[in-house]
């Protein structure tokens, strides 16, 4: 019933395409340390925060030092001890942002699991929220030749490598796939790839957070024309819980 009256109400006729990036290019292009340490799960949120803050008139394009206090406080990393560059894990870290938030001050006021096999609940999720945060164990292919420019495509390409554990952003869709940004480059995620490697039985997920971050300067509406009152609802329709920030 809620995706009937989302569908009719609210996402355009014309929604089989979706893109947030333009507005935060500058953080999108970001590599966010992810060459040199296994902080892909941070990297992912602080692609998240400049998505959102991005197209709210406001990017807060993260720092090196941002992404270390981070993934130290989430992960345990220590940057005088290579042996604690282990990564971390997506669901600590998406609890960590809406407890204490990113280093600007911003806070999640929650997270919701989206669904691996339905693109209605993913467009929904991109459309109203902006992003989704996507963990999957890769196939050993994609490494094989791993992206160099925008445009690349990882469709599906043998099992899932549990040693292949990644990261990335959701930041659109298309009729092809949901639009990510992996390493700092954007391309897509083809629907059956997503059918496939965000299944939680081969070790993926997908999340989306809802933060104030979103809403336009002066206005409590987001890009999308959309009141936070409603947005926060919709969240909750869609089986998320919120918190006021403390």
């Amino acid at each position: 019933m809620f995706f009937t009256k989302y569908r009719i109400k609210k996402i355009p006729l014309h929604a089989d395409y979706c893109d947030w990036r333009k507005p935060a290019i500058d953080s999108l292009s970001q590599i966010y340390l992810n060459d040199q340490l296994g902080c892909c799960v941070v990297s992912a949120g602080y692609h998240v925060l400049g998505v959102l803050t991005g197209n709210a008139g406001k990017l807060y394009n993260a720092s090196h030092k941002d992404i270390i206090h981070d993934y130290t406080a989430i992960g345990g990393y220590k940057p005088n001890d290579p042996s604690t560059d282990y990564g971390c894990d997506e669901v600590t870290a998406l609890d960590y942002w809406c407890k204490k938030g990113f280093t600007n001050g911003v806070k999640g006021l929650g997270k919701l699991v989206v669904s691996h096999d339905n693109k209605e609940e993913s467009h929904a999720a991109i459309y109203l929220f902006e992003n989704l945060f996507i963990a999957m164990q890769m196939p050993n292919k994609w490494l094989e030749h791993t992206p160099e420019a925008n445009g690349f495509k990882w469709d599906v390409a043998g099992e899932s490598n549990p040693e292949n554990g990644h990261a990335i952003m959701g930041l659109g869709y298309t009729a092809d796939g949901i639009l990510i940004n992996s390493w700092g480059l954007i391309g897509t995620l083809t629907w059956a790839a997503v059918a496939k490697y965000c299944d939680p039985e081969n070790g993926g997920s997908i999340y989306t957070m809802i933060t104030p971050a979103q809403l336009k300067i002066g206005t409590d509406k987001a890009p999308n024309g959309i009141a936070w009152e409603q947005l926060l609802e919709d969240f909750k329709q869609l089986g998320g819980t919120t918190s006021p920030p403390s």
